[in-house]
């Protein structure tokens, strides 16, 4: 097995647990954080808690900027977090590594690649339930550990399968990134919208979560994506009704949420091609003027 230099930039619930699982078959983990973080984890390592891995604690170092090359980097912050995060990574250092982002939304492919040319920035995209409980210490809650890489990381894709995760490697990079946001974007807007979860969503706004679902596609087609609403519904359909977004736990919190990673990059993509999206708009204009 080839040993990777990898970087996790933003070790929280999705970065945490990719870099203990890579960390726990060896590969060298190097996670990017504020001070009280870095400290934490270059003096303890990192420590999962799992529904599908069991407890798994795995060496890493800590620190608060990339200061040596490496093979990859992990994109992991809210988009919220992403502008500061980035100034962890000098352009210089990172050089020719492999950037993949595990963000939500869309518009972050454009943003990396403008800020980091010389780097290859490949399209990624999980699906997992997982979060920070304290620093370093990842809680991954039920089955669901899945990762979606465009070509151009074949050696992480390895790693990350051989860690455990189910990884697939897919040509369609606007399908990957749309697929994902197809499920997203319904969900959180409506979740947030109500402070509830999905099974209420689903018996009080049954039309306006299958208005949302139906126009994200149509975004997402004239993107070149081939995205199925039926589809979509019918995954939905088979979703515990207990499910939150993270939207809407940050929401409730009374912290910054994605909404513009999420719901406005679905409208600013929509003009851009010329579909019309009006529950979607609806709806991303009652939460900016309550989530103000």
């Amino acid at each position: 097995m080839e040993t990777l230099r990898i970087a996790v930039l933003g070790p929280g619930g999705v970065g945490g647990l990719l870099g203990t699982l890579l960390a726990g078959q060896g590969h060298a983990v190097l996670c990017l954080a504020g001070p009280a973080t870095a400290a934490r984890i270059e003096e303890r390592g990192l420590r999962l808690t799992s529904d599908r891995y069991g407890e798994l604690t795995a060496p890493a170092r800590g620190a608060e900027r990339l200061d040596a090359p490496v093979d990859a980097v992990l994109v992991t912050p809210k988009a919220t977090q992403l502008e500061t995060a980035l100034e962890r990574v000098p352009a210089d250092v990172l050089d020719g590594a492999v950037l993949v982002p595990f963000l939500n939304g869309i518009e972050h492919m454009a943003l990396l690649r403008e800020r980091y040319p010389a780097a290859r920035t490949v399209a990624g995209a999980i699906r997992v339930v997982a979060s920070r409980t304290a620093p370093g210490e990842i809680r991954h809650e039920g089955q669901l550990a899945a990762v979606q890489l465009a070509p151009g990381a074949e050696p992480l894709a390895s790693a990350l399968e051989q860690a455990g995760l189910d990884v697939a490697v897919r040509p369609d990079e606007a399908g990957l990134l749309w697929d994902k946001l197809a499920f997203l974007a319904p969900v959180a807007l409506l979740t947030t919208t109500l402070g509830a979860p999905l099974g209420t969503v689903r018996e009080q706004r049954g039309e306006d979560l299958r208005a949302v679902v139906e126009e994200v596609a149509a975004v997402a087609r004239a993107d070149g994506a081939a995205s199925d609403a039926a589809a979509t519904l019918a995954f939905m359909q088979g979703v515990p009704g207990g499910m939150r977004s993270s939207m809407q736990r940050d929401a409730a919190a009374g912290n910054a949420t994605e909404l513009e990673a999420i719901g406005g990059a679905v409208l600013r993509a929509a003009d851009r091609l010329g579909v019309d999206a009006p529950v979607t708009r609806r709806i991303v204009t009652e939460l900016r003027a309550r989530l103000r």
